[in-house]
């Protein structure tokens, strides 16, 4: 491990994960529109959102997609390593109440250039509703 706690690229092999799991409240829908600047109504107004597909508001995609980025900064590689890449794809909503879990795995990792690329999804109740990759910059012990 590095002095921050987190992996150094030596320490990481294909399967290693992590994982975080967050209930996503009402504060947490207003506090990301403010900070975000997405004011879709499908995540504040609870009138117009009956009238979607998804029949009540949601939270933001990338709101959720943040939890991804909370296991790759604080637990796999964790402290010290940076984002190079993420892809996304959206599966299912997140409502307020739902408790996102978001797991990353290493797939691949590539010591000399202190590069690896982790698998990433996020699932509520067992239903996967983010999956994507991620490529991050790692430490190195030399």
């Amino acid at each position: 491990m590095n002095s921050l706690g987190g992996y150094h690229i030596e320490d990481l092999h294909p399967g290693m994960s992590a994982s975080v799991a967050k209930t996503v409240s009402e504060a947490d829908v207003v506090l990301f529109s403010g900070i975000s600047t997405d004011v879709n109504p499908v995540h504040l107004d609870e009138e117009y959102a009956k009238t979607t597909q998804f029949g009540g508001r949601i939270a933001q995609g990338m709101l959720s997609a943040g939890f991804i980025s909370a296991v790759l900064a604080n637990k796999l590689p964790g402290p010290g390593c940076i984002y190079l890449a993420q892809t996304l794809k959206f599966k299912a909503p997140v409502r307020i109440g739902d408790t996102v879990k978001a797991t990353v795995t290493v797939r691949e990792v590539f010591a000399g250039k202190r590069r690896c690329v982790l698998d990433a999804v996020c699932t509520v109740n067992g239903k996967t509703v983010i999956e994507g990759e991620s490529t991050m910059y790692c430490t190195t012990a030399a």
